[in-house]
């Protein structure tokens, strides 16, 4: 996990252990690929794709998938350049998840989401999908790889942090 990704998955941003689901968005100028993680927060699931028309269109449709599916978090894909460094693109999606935690007074996180669009074509060119549903999966696999590297990710901070609670309390007992 890259610097990015880990300082976004632990601190500030610990797990938080309220009930609900965490949402992951794939935004695109034409299309937002949506996925949930599962109630524990284990897995990621696709879900559907919002083909976009305006702000108040995209943040109705996305109100109806936070009230229900009970969502607590959000995940916004963040197109960091292959540097690392943030674009004119990052810029956009900041504004986006800024606007969408403004709206729906939730935690937004913003996720390294560099190659998930490359690696969502790879594994559709795996199963042959080559139609015209192409473009509605690719959006959705694409924001499913990119919630499940978020899970992923805290699940990992989450039990190295617990393995350090437990190292030291086993230190202090010595």
């Amino acid at each position: 996990m890259d610097a990015y990704n880990r300082s976004m998955a632990c601190g500030q941003n610990a797990p938080s252990h309220a009930s609900g689901r965490i949402l992951g968005l794939d935004v695109g100028a034409r299309r937002i690929g949506i996925a949930v993680s599962d109630a524990l927060g284990i897995t990621a699931q696709g879900i559907t794709t919002l083909h976009r028309r305006n702000r108040r269109y995209d943040f109705g449709e996305l109100r109806k998938i936070i009230v229900g599916y009970a969502i607590r978090e959000i995940v916004v894909g963040n197109p960091l350049r292959m540097s690392g460094q943030t674009g004119s693109q990052a810029e956009r999606m900041a504004d986006f998840a800024s606007h969408l935690e403004e709206q729906f007074s939730l935690p937004v996180r913003l996720w390294d989401e560099r190659l998930s669009t490359a690696e969502a074509h790879r594994l559709l060119d795996e199963t042959g999908i080559r139609d015209s549903r192409r473009k509605e999966v690719i959006d959705k696999l694409a924001a499913v790889l990119i919630l499940q590297s978020f899970l992923d990710a805290r699940a990992s901070f989450a039990v190295k942090a617990g393995q350090g609670e437990h190292e030291g309390k086993r230190k202090g007992h010595d």
